[in-house]
């Protein structure tokens, strides 16, 4: 008997975590407008193609950062 209900409750659990997980995966398909920075052809880019674009962005921040503060002279 307590065999029986240990699956009983097992059973119900496994069927609770189905139904969230499968309510959670449901959201995630929604798809958010693309950001006011984002073009909006980025949208629908493949996975490597927005990589691509975070890494050029990236790129693009580190070279302003470096060009927008000049390393200073060393007086020795």
């Amino acid at each position: 008997m307590r065999a029986i209900f240990s699956i009983v409750g097992l059973l119900v659990v496994l069927t609770m975590v189905g139904i969230l997980v499968k309510k959670q995966l449901g959201s995630q398909m929604v798809t958010a407008p693309p950001a006011a920075g984002m073009p909006a052809a980025s949208a629908a880019a493949t996975p490597q193609m927005q990589s691509q674009q975070a890494q050029q962005q990236v790129k693009q921040a580190v070279e302003a950062a470096i060009q927008a503060r000049p390393m200073p002279a060393d007086d020795n």
